[in-house]
């Protein structure tokens, strides 16, 4: 679950509301202080004079940013005890670079020089404005960076100086150290003592999550409803990004998958740059849950739209969340080396913590699994390559598969440490746990993989005593039908898979063809043929990638027609580990070279999958009957539609900063790659 940036931004509604410090402060407190009548805002306040200042907020609004930069280093080196130049240097390192570290630094220099220990102190010093903003972004920044007693420690700061009210805000810092009690406390003493609806919509949103992590769902979604609907009672123009996207999250943790979807989409209306929650990761993990390809392949676009017109404080919060989501649906696609470098990145530049309730430990986690699944699925990929290449051909790639393999061996070992405590286990095997960073439901069974079946079952067992699987049973047999594979027993895991695919929401399309693969595997090593092919087919016919992400093979009776092509076709596809000759498997169908297409049918000869050869390029180093065996790998394991260079390298978008974009060129665009 997220929280919204909110510290600096709405602290005192005087920062991005630009209002002028006297709506932050009492009114009696401000007897004799005269601000001046020009309405100029700068740095979201009203009444900023200071003429460098003036000068650094008007290159920020012409989007000058460079230009902004060097006013701001000058103003320091010409005068480097002023309390108003660190603090303008830190906001463009902030808002501009996204750099927090060295943010900080100034801020802390900017709160040095002022530190006032009251108001009359500080306005008789003429820095009362450039006190307060350095207190609120000193919570900002502290929070973000996840020491969020610092940012408890400066609301108190805010409070005993210049008299506000800042109760509501103190709710997520509370959540993130886990003082649930307390930000219990803290928001009901806002609902029983404000009427402002911003103050009253963050205490809701602060219930929601506390709710949620003392295991009563529909508490937390009256609270997520009750957040959305006072948000629409402080005349904002749109509902908050956050509050939507945690309501989906609640929805989603009691089940409730289209509550959930709606939740989303009605987040994607309108571009937030100033958002930590992209509506567009979540729906896009949410189609390809669901099988919904095409759909996840529209949600791609659209997340590139919303991912760049973001502020880049927020691009360098959230761009991990982004490189996992866009590395999970390649693999699906069958782009193995891009999934795997997308997820090394991710892994190697994880997001701030600020924006989420989860803990480091989490987003590392999840980083090391898709990064360990992405390498082992790249390995596959090359096993297949090699298969249809010559001997002298097929070094370089058996070279890289094992270069693949020793990279999913070490991103396996560091993901199985962070997952080694009992407690976040047994939280993670919970269906759509909440308050933690999300792992797919179909990913999530490759745990088992890492820590061993035996740890595993024990967890399982204690999670499933708690009432984790409650709502629905059938992913607490998913889970027994993958340990019982893992461990090789394969009547147990032919029954466990029975019972799960008989439970679990007909939503959980991907999960359930994992659960086909490992059921027509272990049915077919009992001499279990038609249940076997049964669940082939419905793996096949549902998710194209499981087999080949879980390093399992089908048995094909090939038919074809008597040619060299035929026959050279035919080696090619045996030899690759997708495949396994057996007169009682499925249909292989390979056509001659005049048809030069290949099938893969069921037992009734209904196409799953065909390979045509159409437009073979006779410059190629590969054989016509090579080309087409690469080709059906690609269709038949894949989604079927390719993913352009162009789209693959724009996922790995830039690994600093990202530009931020004007939100309405972003919207425009948006709009445009709706109406495709």
């Amino acid at each position: 679950m997220r929280v919204r940036l909110l510290i600096q931004q709405v602290l005192a509604s005087c920062l991005l509301l630009s209002l002028s410090l006297s709506a932050c402060v009492r009114a009696q407190d401000l007897d004799g202080f005269q601000l001046p009548s020009m309405q100029t805002t700068c740095f979201g306040m009203l009444g900023i004079t200071t003429t460098q200042a003036l000068e650094i907020c008007d290159a920020l609004a012409l989007n000058e940013n460079v230009r902004a930069r060097e006013l701001a280093q000058a103003w320091i080196k010409a005068e480097p005890q002023s309390a108003a130049a660190q603090f303008a240097l830190a906001e463009i390192l902030i808002r501009v670079e996204g750099n927090l570290a060295r943010a900080l630094f100034h801020l802390q220099r900017s709160e040095e020089l002022t530190n006032y220990s009251s108001l009359g102190r500080a306005m008789a010093a003429g820095q009362a404005e450039w006190h307060y903003l350095a207190l609120s972004e000193l919570s900002y920044v502290h929070q973000l960076m996840g020491n969020q007693q610092a940012s408890l420690d400066y609301l108190d700061k805010i409070a005993n100086v210049y008299g506000q009210d800042v109760e509501s805000f103190r709710g997520w810092p509370l959540i993130k150290m886990q003082e649930w009690e307390l930000a219990r406390e803290s928001a009901n003493k806002v609902l029983s003592s404000s009427n402002d609806p911003r103050e009253r919509s963050r205490a809701w949103n602060t219930l929601c999550a506390v709710e949620l992590a003392q295991l009563r769902p529909s508490e937390s979604l009256e609270a997520c409803d009750k957040s959305l609907s006072e948000d629409e009672a402080a005349a904002e123009s749109v509902l908050d990004t956050v509050y939507l996207l945690n309501a989906s999250e609640v929805a989603l943790s009691i089940l409730r998958m289209e509550e959930a979807e709606n939740y989303l989409r009605r987040a994607t209306r309108n571009i937030n740059p100033q958002s930590v929650g992209d509506p567009w990761v979540n729906l896009l993990y949410l189609y390809m849950g669901q099988g919904r390809f095409e759909e996840a392949r529209s949600a791609i676009d659209n997340l590139l739209v919303w991912r760049n017109a973001q502020e880049p404080i927020v691009a360098v919060m959230n761009r991990a969340e982004h490189f996992l989501v866009a590395a999970s649906f390649l693999q699906l696609a069958g782009y193995g080396e891009d999934a795997a470098s997308l997820s090394a990145t991710a892994l190697n530049q994880p997001d701030r913590t600020g924006s989420y309730s989860a803990d480091d430990a989490q987003k590392d986690s999840i980083a090391a699994l898709i990064n360990y699944l992405a390498n082992r699925n790249a390995y596959e990929l090359a096993l297949e390559e090699s298969a249809h290449l010559s001997l002298r051909q097929s070094l370089p790639v058996l070279s890289k598969a094992a270069v693949f393999r020793m990279k999913a061996w070490r991103s396996g070992r560091h993901a199985a440490a962070l997952f080694a405590d009992t407690q976040t286990l047994q939280n993670r095997l919970r269906p759509y746990a909440p308050l933690d960073v999300h792992i797919p439901e179909w990913i999530e069974p490759e745990i088992i993989t890492l820590l061993g079946e035996g740890v595993v079952s024990g967890v399982l067992e204690q999670a499933h005593e708690a009432g984790a699987f409650t709502l629905n049973e059938g992913y607490y047999f998913a889970y027994k039908a993958e340990i019982a594979a893992v461990a090789g027993k394969h009547r147990e895991t032919v029954e466990y898979a029975a019972q799960a695919l008989r439970e679990l929401p007909a939503q959980e399309v991907l999960l359930k063809a994992r659960l086909a693969a490992r059921s027509a595997d272990a049915a077919w090593r009992l001499d279990q043929f038609e249940l076997s092919l049964t669940h082939y087919e419905l793996a096949l016919k549902t998710d194209p990638s499981v087999l080949r992400r879980l390093g399992l093979s089908i048995p094909v009776r090939v038919v074809a027609s008597r040619d060299d092509y035929s026959e050279e076709l035919t080696d090619f596809l045996l030899d690759s580990p997708r495949f396994r000759a057996d007169s009682r498997g499925l249909l292989l169908d390979i056509g001659s070279a005049v048809e030069g297409r290949v099938c893969l049918r069921t037992r009734d000869s209904e196409a799953i999958s065909c390979g045509q050869a159409t437009g073979i390029d006779e410059t190629m180093t590969l054989s016509p009957a090579q080309q087409l065996a690469q080709a059906f790998h690609f269709q038949a394991f894949g989604l079927g539609f390719e993913i352009s260079q162009t789209l693959r390298i724009a996922l790995k978008g830039n690994s600093a900063v990202v530009s931020s974009q004007k939100t309405l060129d972003a919207q425009r665009e948006r709009d445009s790659v709706l109406t495709r």
